[in-house]
């Protein structure tokens, strides 16, 4: 499932029109002036999506669409509103509300996917954008998108902060972005924010043109720790090579350190790719999604001690996009090994509606064997 993001709204004119009737040699007609009214809400749009969202799971019985303990069935519409209050303010708002449409609720850990709630609705975003010159300030209710501070777009919502960002463009190809981080919402969690403890910022550089490079610091008082993030690529010929390291400073435990490169190219009309990332001492601390290399749809690579590896392939025929990857992660104490395939499929039926697959199987080490997962998701956009 993808974001939906609010932006500016581009200035609408106002037209006037004005009408005259010719006069007539025997009885002179004269029409009135007409004005056309400018639309009452002009300075508004609206955006949404409806979502029929259903999954199965082997992870507590058989793959089974009918089996109320180990599939569910639910729904969301997602409503975008953005409110221009003046030349360089704008009000946002995502309101997302949805309902699950089976009645078993026999095993809760399946439900918890749908937000651990039967039926509810809530504002996912709330913020004020202003804009000053090449400054743009975002107060309140947002997606961010950040390296290890990022918003998972998964189920039905996308996780959300409450936060004070600022975004400054005025070097060119050079963005600056500070976020100072007071509330969070977890990505299937259900439908509150949780305060965090302490102060949890972070400020980052990010350079685009001959190669790309970025580099961010983050405070994380409510997780306990302090982390650098920097990575950079750069693009020889059909081949783009990247490289990422990372080095977390924990208050209670051992400092980690992780680092990662990936290449990708077009080969055929498929795109492939392969990286590596290794993972030292601790795991490495994120907000909701990490921007490690060999993460996978199921899997963060940050959560495990070790390397690890990924391939991927991915291309787009009659309106069918096919995708599939492979991730191998051998744990830190060589006795257990984990791996996930993921198998993802996307068919736009018209411009505004779509369908989407995904398949993953899972291993984690555990003794207990693979888990399956199928995934089936609907959307219209109107």
């Amino acid at each position: 499932m993808k974001f939906t993001k609010l932006s500016l709204i581009a200035t609408l004119a106002i037209n006037s029109a004005f009408a005259g009737g010719d006069i007539a040699p025997v009885e002179p007609v004269v029409e009135a002036p007409v004005v056309e009214a400018a639309a009452c809400n002009s300075n508004t749009t609206i955006n949404g999506k409806a979502v029929l969202y259903s999954f199965t799971t082997d992870g507590y019985g058989d793959l089974d669409w009918y089996n109320g303990d180990s599939s569910a069935l639910g729904a969301a519409v997602t409503l975008d509103v953005s409110h221009k209050i003046t030349d360089n303010v704008t009000a946002n708002v995502t309101a997302v509300g949805f309902t699950n449409l089976t009645n078993s609720y026999s095993n809760p850990d399946v439900w918890n996917m749908f937000e651990g709630e039967e039926t509810a609705a809530f504002l996912n975003v709330a913020n004020i954008t202003a804009t000053y010159f090449d400054t743009n300030f975002i107060l309140g209710r947002q997606l961010l998108d950040t390296p290890m501070v990022k918003s998972f777009d998964w189920l039905l919502a996308p996780g959300a902060f409450e936060a004070y960002t600022v975004v400054n463009n005025s070097i060119s190809n050079l963005t600056l972005v500070g976020s100072y981080i007071e509330a969070y919402r977890q990505n299937g969690s259900g439908t509150d924010f949780a305060d965090l403890d302490g102060d949890t910022w972070t400020v980052g550089a990010s350079y685009s043109n001959a190669f790309d490079a970025s580099v961010w610091y983050y405070n994380n008082d409510n997780y306990g720790y302090t982390q650098f993030y920097g990575d950079a690529g750069y693009k020889f010929g059909p081949v783009s090579l990247a490289a990422q390291y990372v080095d977390t400073d924990w208050d209670m435990m051992d400092s980690s350190t992780a680092y990662g490169v990936k290449a990708e190219t077009t080969l055929a009309g498929f795109n492939l790719a392969a990286a590596y990332v290794g993972v030292e001492d601790e795991v490495v601390g994120f907000v909701d999604w990490d921007g490690l290399y060999t993460s996978m749809w199921m899997t963060p690579a940050s959560i495990s001690v070790g390397d690890s590896w990924m391939v991927s392939a991915g291309t787009e025929f009659s309106g069918l996009s096919v995708s599939a990857a492979y991730a191998y992660y051998e744990y830190e104490n060589e006795t257990e090994e984990g791996s996930e395939f993921d198998l993802i499929l996307g068919y736009g039926v018209t411009d505004c509606i779509s369908l989407d697959a995904v398949y993953t199987m899972t291993d984690y080490g555990s003794g207990d064997g693979d888990e399956q997962v199928m995934e089936l998701i609907a959307t219209y956009k109107f």
